[in-house]
């Protein structure tokens, strides 16, 4: 479809942020003279005016370098063949880098103050937009470096930094997938892209070719990738000792203000529960029938049942799912389909996938690519989630404040898709669809709770086998996966060689410690939305974790809406959700 023959209503509203491309460049021009005006206060942080200048000259200049690049970037997502908003993404980029370097005194010279004037100046009220941010830096003050010892490692960044970049071109360029076999029977290029919809296919030996196929390819490379991750785990464990941590991980929680029991929890209580996946996978070897390969585990249990609606019907669908977060959260759905958040349609070179963008003083976007599938309903909700939560934070703090932390990132848009989930199930009277639903929760527990709490354990032993001395070669990282793969899958599935290798296409890993939060993420959303079902007053309690924004620690926020993940509890409800759901479903037959 040519983006021309997309209705109006179906494209997002970006002249909000820039009414035209012309009015884009001149404030670029403004930003471009001004993105290096904090560099000024450069030595002058022990007095409290220069410090609240500072501070509201660099907000100043980071919102409008975000709306630049917000506008810049979301352009270009429409036509990813377009090399002006491409140029202009870069250009916008640009000035973040200028203004990042402009400010690199700035935690260096605060954690230089004295002890006493960094807590006067958190006590003072005139510092509130900023008080988090300084309480971070008199947490971390024993960790941060001398102006030396920091410029040091910044300089040291930009090639340390390379082993991703190394691992991009590895997985995107280099790597020689094969043809394959489509449901057709034709000869198809396997792809990142492809992979993923062939193992979801009714035909076996199709799944088996893509499996093959890219674990074979992988194999290929595994000498030059397992070298590369290596160089990764060292350059972390670098990081680590050179900051004055034990190990990254610790690092990691430290730097995120996490507690360091959350980590040990998600991988402890997955860990003591691990009989239900088995349990699970025992019951698709079942309903497939024959033997069960790792290449089995992505198609559907349920043939011919799906969610194929119109989007104005899907839309319909996901605000009667979302109805028990109230009549403002509607309002703001409303508002969302009305003002054009929402760019909704696949078109010519348009970007793949969806997401949700915010700029700070405008309302947010979602990035669509809707067809009619269960999928991409649940998509809907899941982006509008996200609009949601930077909606609410947006509008009740400033632009200092409002920005939330990745680690609940992904819980409110997983809330509405458990909400929707949940309503649904409430509402069918079609069991093939009721068990369609079913097993669709049930996948989504094992690839987004289990599968990336096995990733966040191969993770820390990675590290920690690099700590204590052991060698990270392709056969003792691949072997460790393994058994891993063993571990959280069961007897139930024939552990196939390849998977030994999937460690190895993997790109998370080469941002550490990042996948745990998807866990604690669906960990958090199960129990939140449970909540709100059983109590219409934890609708408020919720809103309030929606509208604090970077106000305190993600895990003190995530309190807020009723989930300690110190605590054995959350873990123990999600790993019951699942245990009663496969119940459910074996209930269907």
């Amino acid at each position: 479809m040519k983006r021309s023959e997309v209705k109006l209503q179906d494209k997002w509203a970006l002249e909000d942020i820039y009414a035209s491309d012309e009015k884009w460049e001149e404030d670029f021009t403004l930003a471009a003279a001004t993105a290096g005006d904090a560099a000024k206060y450069r030595g002058k942080l022990g007095e409290k005016k220069e410090l609240l200048a500072c501070f509201k000259k660099i907000d100043e200049l980071s919102e409008r370098i975000e709306r630049l690049y917000g506008y810049a970037h979301m352009r270009k997502d429409e036509d990813v063949s377009n090399t002006k908003y491409m140029g202009m993404s870069d250009r916008a980029m640009s000035l973040y880098i200028a203004l990042s370097s402009s400010v690199a005194f700035l935690d260096p010279e605060l954690t230089a103050l004295d002890e006493k004037v960094l807590k006067a100046y958190i006590a003072d009220k005139d510092f509130a937009p900023w008080s988090y941010n300084l309480k971070e830096i008199l947490r971390v003050k024993a960790h941060i470096l001398s102006e030396e010892g920091e410029k040091l490692l910044s300089l040291a960044s930009e090639s340390l930094g390379y082993f991703q970049n190394t691992f991009s071109m590895i997985d995107n360029v280099d790597l020689p997938l094969p043809m394959v076999k489509d449901d057709k029977g034709n000869d198809i290029k396997l792809t990142h892209g492809s992979y993923s919809f062939l193992l979801s296919s009714k035909n076996r030996e199709v799944r088996k070719g893509a499996f093959m196929g890219m674990y074979g390819a992988v194999k290929s490379l595994i000498n030059t990738i397992a070298s590369n991750y290596t160089g990764n785990v060292k350059k972390d464990n670098f990081y680590a000792r050179a900051r004055g941590f034990k190990s990254p991980l610790e690092q990691a929680l430290y730097g995120g203000d996490i507690p360091s029991e959350v980590y040990d929890n998600l991988i402890e209580y997955v860990g003591k529960n691990l009989s239900v996946v088995h349990d699970y996978v025992r019951y698709r070897k079942e309903q497939l029938g024959g033997e069960l390969n790792m290449y089995d585990m992505y198609v559907s249990l349920v043939d011919d049942a799906d969610l194929s609606l119109d989007f104005e019907d899907a839309f319909e669908l996901v605000k009667k799912g979302l109805k028990p977060l109230g009549d403002d959260y509607a309002r703001l759905l409303e508002r969302a389909r009305s003002e054009r958040w929402m760019d909704v349609y696949e078109t010519d070179n348009k970007r793949s996938g969806a997401y949700q963008s915010g700029c700070y003083g405008v309302h947010p976007f979602v990035l669509l690519n809707y067809s009619r599938t269960a999928h991409d309903v649940f998509t809907i909700a899941h982006e509008l989630g996200h609009a949601m939560h930077t909606n609410y934070s947006n509008s009740a703090l400033p632009y200092s404040q409002a920005g939330y932390a990745i680690f609940v990132a992904e819980v409110a848009s997983t809330v509405n898709e458990v909400l929707l989930l949940k309503y649904l199930l409430a509402t069918t009277t079609d069991k093939k669809m009721k068990k369609f639903l079913l097993s669709y929760y049930l996948d989504m527990f094992r690839t987004t709770l289990f599968r990336q709490t096995m990733f966040a354990e191969f993770e820390k032993n990675a590290h920690d086998m690099d700590l204590k001395g052991e060698p990270l070669t392709p056969e003792s990282l691949s072997d460790m996966y393994y058994e891993l793969n063993k571990k959280y899958y069961g007897d139930g599935v024939n552990h196939n060689d390849e998977i030994r290798y999937e460690w190895a296409r993997i790109p998370h890993f080469y941002t550490a410690f990042y996948v745990y939060k998807y866990a604690t993420g669906i960990t958090s959303a199960v129990n939140i939305a449970n909540g709100i079902l059983k109590d219409a007053k934890n609708v408020e309690r919720y809103k309030k974790f929606l509208s604090a924004g970077g106000t305190d620690s993600p895990y003190e926020i995530l309190k807020i809406a009723g989930v300690d993940l110190k605590t054995a509890t959350p873990y123990e409800n999600a790993m019951r959700e699942f245990k009663e759901t496969l119940a459910e479903l074996k209930k269907l037959g």
